[in-house]
C-alpha cells in the first residue's frame, strides 16, 4: 500500500481543486495520473455524472493509460436504453449500494454484466465501481438524483490488492467533493446558456446581475415574427400550436445562432437576436454571416413547409428584419425579476422593419447599412416610413433566388 503521505498529497490536491473551477477533464485526468504515480495499477478510469442540459442527460470522462482523457455526452432519450438497464451502475442505484467490484479473470471471475465481459475481452483483470451522491435527498426529485460514478479497471494479472481498493475508495471522497464544485459550475453555465444565451449567460455569471447593469454597444440586430399567430393559436389544439412554434423557432433562430448570433429573447412568437459589433473591421464579416443566415432560414422554412404540406399541416410563414445601430445591452425589469436583453431605437426600428414584410412582399428586409455588404443579394424597394415615425429610410428586399444560387 502506498505511504499515507502520498495518499494525503492526492487528497490535498483534490481539496485545492474544489476551491477552484478546473476543467472536469483535466481534473479527472490529473487524478488518474496521480494515482498511477503512487503505484495504483489503474489502466482505465471512467467518471460519469447526470447533468442538467437541454441536449444531454449525462456526461462522462474516459481515461486510458497512454491516452488523453476525453469528454463524452449522452443525449436525452424518451426510453431508457437496454444498455443502461443491464449496467452495474443501474444495478447499484436499484440496490442502494455504493461499491461494486468484480474479478474479470481466473477461477473467481464474475462476468455477470455485459460491460464486464467486454472489459475482460480487452485484457482487463479487475473492475471497481464506486458511486457517491452529491446532493441530499429533497434537493431533487428521486428520479433526478445527482451524483457521480467512478469506475476503475486494472490490467495487472492479479488486479487490485485489498489495500489498493481501500486507497481508491478513500480518494473517492476528495474526488467527489471536487467534482461537485465543477459539476455545479457546469450546470449553472448550462442553464444560463440555455435560457440567456452564451454571451449573455457569461455576463450574468461574471456579475452583471443588478437592475441597470449593462452597456451600450453597437450591434447587428435580427428580428423575426410568426405570421397569423393569433389565428393559429385560436384554431389549433394547444399541443399542435406549441409544436408549430418550436418548428418556427428552429427555422428562424437556428441559422442566426449558427452564424454566431445571440438569441436575446423568444418574445411570444417572435425572435430577437443580435451580433455585437466590436469594430468596423469585423462588421463586413458579421453582416455577410447574417445575410447568409437569412438565406438559410428561408430555405429551411421552404423545406419544412413542403413536408408540412405533404402531411396536411398548417404552413409556417414569417418575416425577418435586419438593422445595425447602438443598443443598450443589459438588465431590465424590476430588481428581483430581471431580463437581460437589448433595448433602444435600433431594436424598435428592426421590429417595425420586419412588420413591413407583410405588406411589401419580401420575406426579409434590411437597411442600407447591411445591404451594402452584399449588394447583389438585395434590391431597393424605395423609402418607407416606419410605424410611429415620420422619418423615411430606404429599405432593401432579399433576393431569394440569387441567394439560393450563391449558396448552391
Amino acid at each position: 500500500m502506498p505511504e499515507a503521505s502520498l495518499i494525503n498529497q492526492i487528497d490535498d490536491w483534490l481539496n485545492d481543486q474544489s476551491l477552484r473551477t478546473p476543467d472536469i477533464v483535466d481534473l479527472f485526468e490529473g487524478t488518474c495520473h496521480r494515482l498511477v504515480g503512487i503505484g495504483i495499477p489503474i489502466a482505465r478510469g471512467l467518471l460519469m455524472w447526470s447533468t442538467l442540459h437541454p441536449l444531454f442527460q449525462a456526461e462522462n470522462v474516459m481515461w486510458k493509460r497512454g491516452t488523453k482523457a476525453e469528454l463524452g455526452q449522452f443525449p436525452h432519450q424518451d426510453e431508457v436504453s437496454a444498455i443502461w438497464l443491464r449496467s452495474p451502475m443501474h444495478f447499484m442505484l436499484e440496490s442502494g449500494i455504493h461499491v461494486f467490484r468484480r474479478r474479470l479473470t481466473g477461477p473467481n471471475r464474475s462476468l455477470d454484466f455485459p460491460i464486464l465481459d467486454d472489459l475482460a475481452g480487452e485484457g482487463y483483470t479487475y473492475y471497481l465501481l464506486i458511486g457517491t451522491e452529491l446532493f441530499a435527498y429533497g434537493v431533487y426529485r428521486d428520479s433526478q438524483r445527482r451524483g457521480i460514478f467512478v469506475a476503475w479497471a486494472s490490467d495487472r494479472p492479479d488486479g487490485f490488492t485489498d489495500d489498493e481498493l481501500d486507497v481508491l475508495q478513500r480518494v473517492q471522497r476528495g474526488l467527489a467533493t471536487a467534482c461537485k464544485t465543477v459539476i455545479q459550475a457546469r450546470i449553472a453555465r448550462n442553464i444560463s446558456e440555455a435560457y440567456l444565451g452564451r454571451q449573455t449567460g457569461e455576463k450574468v455569471l461574471e456579475g452583471s446581475i443588478r437592475l441597470g447593469d449593462g452597456e451600450q454597444t453597437r450591434a447587428l440586430v435580427w428580428y423575426s415574427d410568426l405570421r397569423s399567430s393569433t389565428r393559429l393559436a385560436e384554431t389549433m389544439p394547444s399541443a399542435d400550436f406549441l409544436a408549430l412554434l418550436n418548428v418556427y423557432f428552429e427555422c428562424a433562430a437556428r441559422p442566426i445562432i449558427a452564424a454566431g448570433g445571440e438569441v436575446l429573447a423568444f418574445v411570444g412568437d417572435a425572435v430577437l437576436a443580435m451580433l455585437p459589433v466590436a469594430s468596423d473591421f469585423e462588421l463586413p464579416g458579421l453582416a455577410r454571416r447574417a445575410v447568409a443566415a437569412v438565406g438559410q432560414s428561408l430555405a429551411l422554412a421552404d423545406k419544412v413547409n413542403a413536408e408540412r404540406a405533404a402531411a396536411s399541416l398548417e404552413p409556417i410563414g414569417y418575416g425577418i428584419g435586419l438593422n445595425i445601430g447602438t443598443v443598450m445591452y443589459g438588465n431590465i425589469g424590476v430588481p428581483e425579476r430581471l431580463a437581460f436583453s437589448a433595448v433602444g431605437p435600433t431594436v424598435i426600428e428592426v421590429a417595425r422593419i420586419e412588420k413591413l414584410t407583410k405588406s411589401i412582399g419580401s420575406r426579409a428586409l434590411a437597411t442600407r447599412d447591411i445591404a451594402s455588404f452584399e449588394p447583389h443579394l438585395w434590391r431597393s424597394i424605395g423609402e418607407h416610413s416606419l410605424e410611429g415615425s415620420n422619418y423615411r429610410q430606404e429599405l432593401f428586399g432579399f433576393r431569394e433566388t440569387e441567394a439560393a444560387q450563391a449558396a448552391a
